[in-house]
């Protein structure tokens, strides 16, 4: 099964496909799925696949692109970029992590879970990434 035969797009989902396309690849990203190097499929491939426009793709690819987050190099292809934040970048992604960890600490409680009950489906999930 390739990385992006996972990335979820919900017709039926109020978010936007192309933030919903986004959301994966940057997820896979984050999971390991996708590492440094590796290459996406073509916009016209992944929209075959994903049953989406190829502007959404497009649009996603673009944007990520401009995110330094992929690479497309003529001829050849789109691949994940190899990136070394600088240390404004590396600040805000670490305020970044913090708000979401607040965030995700927040929801669990919400919904009577502590930190404990979580833990092992993110290891198995981090697992599955490796």
């Amino acid at each position: 099964m390739t990385p992006w035969s996972e990335f979820a797009i919900d017709p039926a989902d109020r978010t936007p496909l192309h933030a919903q396309l986004e959301r994966g690849i940057r997820s896979a990203i984050a999971s390991g799925r996708l590492g440094v190097g590796d290459q996406l499929p073509t916009v016209r491939q992944l929209a075959v696949d994903l049953r989406v426009n190829a502007n959404t793709v497009a649009k996603v690819y673009a944007h990520l692109e401009r995110s330094g987050v992929l690479e497309t190099r003529r001829g050849v292809g789109t691949f994940i970029a190899a990136r070394t934040p600088s240390t404004q970048e590396d600040s805000l992604r670490r305020t970044e992590l913090n708000r979401l960890v607040d965030r995700f600490l927040a929801d669990l409680s919400h919904h009577g879970f502590r930190v404990e009950d979580a833990l092992p489906e993110i290891e198995r999930r981090r697992q599955q990434g490796a």
